[in-house]
């Protein structure tokens, strides 16, 4: 059977997706003040006045750090009204609130734009990602995609979850360009489109939030902190899940600053893969599996990388480090960053793993369920108790999705695939630290004319590439360098890392590779900060 038939047939479901939005906000609504009514009934902070008030005061907060004005009058008076709401009042306050940020939430699948965009998406980021140095090769960019975004892994066994139960795909995260790029990389792969959460701050974009509108987006508001809203978004995320949307969580939450493989995971959304199957297999149907996907999403360079990594060091270092480039226009720079994308060879490699169940459980290539021994269980076992009924207990729920959370931490590591310029800068910084003593970032910043002989990295390159080779625990090269000369190696990435952002990282200054940006450098080299120092070096 092909593998774009189930693709199809997940198509078919989301394009079902409009008819069901109502329904499916209802069931929200229907559970999430239910919960709190119940939770109210029993006493304690949980009370609807308690409920409402924290709403009112962070509503209150937010909007006045953003000056004011008639919204926050709404809030205020809320919070006036509160001391003398009868119970049926606060109740139908609660409701309005509920279907509110439901619908503020809700997303939605146009058929015509999902047709549309998956022709267009492909020639678009082939163009970025590509170098074009004529009008003739830019038209035959467009018919070679393939080339620059690519996809592999574990993708006979993923489609063959998602045609059993629902997948959810759950991927590192660097960039903002991570949405699109495993959008296309799923298609590639054949597997299905997904419904997943954006940060609403992207939807400001018109022409990006129009594609993110019609496409299964949900918004997410990160500005609202209090409980409830946080209850409604989950509640639709396990809701989406109960009635067989596939799905996309970034489990390391924002974009990762540092460009380390994410280890610790934000679990929110996460969990709501619990909820759904013990719903599931309340509601009769065990059969009904929700599946995890870990994914790695590998740039060989990353869009946002010098915003983002001095993002990081001004946030860990305090008042060690002091971000210096503000005289640059963010239209200035993202101009030239983009004019530099269209003359730059560049790459994206997404590899998927093997699937797990919400528990962290291994699968066999059946979909069952194992336990650390290898057997097959029954993972409806895992939210029965002992008398075969489905129990609610949220410790223990929590408990499992951080067991899932661990899971796909050790996974990460793993499915990484690293470019040349990941690794080249990898032995590069080792280099320096050696020379000077220390590893320390911010003692390096401090440093002047840094550099390392040209013939010591080829060097380095070659034995970190036997090491990556003999310790697969750490990830892979990618498979595009595997027939490389070392030397090629070490040029490709010196070419890129010298060329793409506004700043070179390093340049080849004769028989000498010259640091220019340390940052830029120690952002790249922290991809590879799960792999140890080589045992013959001392660390410091």
């Amino acid at each position: 059977m092909s593998p774009f038939v189930g693709v199809r047939e997940a198509e078919n479901r989301l394009e079902r997706f409009n008819a069901d939005r109502e329904r499916l906000l209802s069931e929200v609504e229907r559970r999430v003040v239910a919960r709190r009514v119940s939770e109210a009934s029993a006493g304690g902070d949980a009370s609807l006045e308690y409920v409402l008030n924290d709403v009112a005061y962070c509503e209150i907060q937010r909007l006045e750090k953003a000056g004011g004005g008639k919204p926050v009058d709404r809030w205020r008076d809320l919070a006036r009204r509160l001391n003398g709401m009868s119970e049926a009042d606060k109740q139908a306050e609660l409701r309005g609130l509920v279907r509110h940020y439901g619908h503020d939430i809700v997303g939605n699948f146009d058929p015509r734009v999902y047709k549309f965009a998956t022709g267009l998406l492909p020639s678009a980021l082939d163009f970025f990602f590509s170098p074009v140095r004529s009008l003739r090769e830019g038209v035959s960019a467009l018919r070679h995609v393939d080339a620059r975004i690519l996809a592999d892994g574990s993708l006979d066994l993923v489609r063959k979850c998602a045609e059993l139960g629902t997948i959810v795909v759950t991927p590192t995260h660097s960039s903002n360009m991570d949405s699109p790029v495993i959008g296309l990389a799923l298609m590639r792969a054949g597997l299905p489109p997904v419904t997943y959460g954006a940060g609403k701050n992207l939807f400001t974009n018109p022409f990006i939030s129009f594609f993110m509108r019609n496409l299964g987006a949900y918004r997410v508001d990160r500005r609202l902190r209090f409980e409830l809203y946080k209850d409604v978004l989950k509640e639709y995320s396990a809701v989406l899940l109960e009635h067989g949307y596939h799905s996309l969580f970034f489990p390391g939450g924002t974009r990762c600053r540092s460009n380390i493989v994410e280890k610790n995971l934000k679990l929110g959304l996460l969990g709501t893969t619990v909820t759904a199957f013990k719903n599931n297999v309340r509601e009769g149907a065990p059969h009904k599996r929700i599946y995890i996907v870990p994914a790695t999403i590998n740039y060989r360079l990353v869009l946002e990388a010098e915003t983002l990594i001095a993002d990081y060091l001004a946030e860990t270092g305090k008042n060690r480090f002091i971000i210096t480039d503000d005289e640059f226009s963010r239209a200035g720079r993202l101009v030239e960053f983009f004019r530099k994308i269209l003359a730059h060879e560049g790459s994206v490699l997404v590899r998927f793993g093997r699937p797990l169940d919400v528990f962290g459980n291994d699968i066999t290539d059946d979909g069952d369920s194992v336990d650390r021994a290898g057997r097959v269980v029954d993972p409806a076992s895992f939210v029965r108790g002992a008398d075969g009924e489905v129990t609610d207990d949220d410790q223990r729920d929590a408990e499992y999705t951080r067991a899932l959370g661990r899971k796909l931490s050790a996974t990460y590591p793993r499915l990484t695939v690293f470019h040349a310029t990941t690794l080249v800068a990898r032995v590069i910084y080792d280099a320096i630290a050696r020379a000077h003593q220390t590893r320390d970032v911010y003692r390096l910043l401090r440093m002047v004319d840094l550099s390392v002989p040209y013939a010591q990295v080829i060097a380095g390159l070659g034995e970190l590439r036997a090491r990556l080779a003999a310790t697969p625990a750490w990830g892979a090269e990618h498979p595009m360098f595997a027939a490389t000369e070392t030397p090629a190696m070490v040029d490709n990435a010196l070419s890129g890392l010298a060329m793409y952002h506004t700043h070179a990282a390093v340049t080849r200054r004769g028989d000498q590779v010259v640091v220019d940006d340390l940052k830029l450098l120690y952002y790249y080299m922290n991809r590879t900060a799960h792999i140890p120092m080589a045992t013959a070096e001392v660390a410091r």
